[in-house]
């Protein structure tokens, strides 16, 4: 875990990591958020709507973005404000994705970031990008 302070923090600091979606994930989200919608349970229901699989809840994939900052970017001296999700392509079981994030704002009065973020699939496709907005304290 990184444990960046708010001095330490400059615009261009950058951070990323790996992670792959199994169904072991999908299982624990769904005992979390009951979303039992057909999409994410059924394949055939899935493929009848255009997708080639069932697909992942956008909020599980969506959730690293909270391991982005709360681990990587700034980690443990922060707590999110805020964020934005553009959802642009679906998540699939078995899909590694690449999350990452980059210092774009830094707001001195409030010791606030922001953060511009995506996470890009095995095929090189961004499946989303945020806007992270952090406030980081000096332990």
């Amino acid at each position: 875990m990184n444990e960046y302070m708010f001095s330490d923090i400059t615009i261009g600091l950058e951070a990323s990591f790996d992670v792959t979606i199994d169904s072991s994930k999908m299982s624990m989200f769904l005992e979390i958020c009951n979303d039992t919608n057909p999409l994410h349970m059924c394949g055939e229901y899935a493929r009848s709507k255009g997708f080639s699989e069932k697909v992942v809840h956008g909020l599980l994939t969506s959730s690293f973005y909270s391991t982005l900052v709360g681990v990587h970017l700034p980690g443990k001296y922060c707590v999110l404000h805020g964020i934005d999700i553009k959802f642009i392509q679906p998540v699939y079981i078995q899909d590694k994705l690449v999350v990452s994030g980059k210092v774009k704002y830094i707001n001195e009065a409030y010791r606030q970031i922001e953060i511009r973020a995506q996470i890009v699939n095995q095929h090189g496709k961004k499946v989303s990008t945020a806007t992270i907005r952090v406030g980081v304290k000096d332990e």
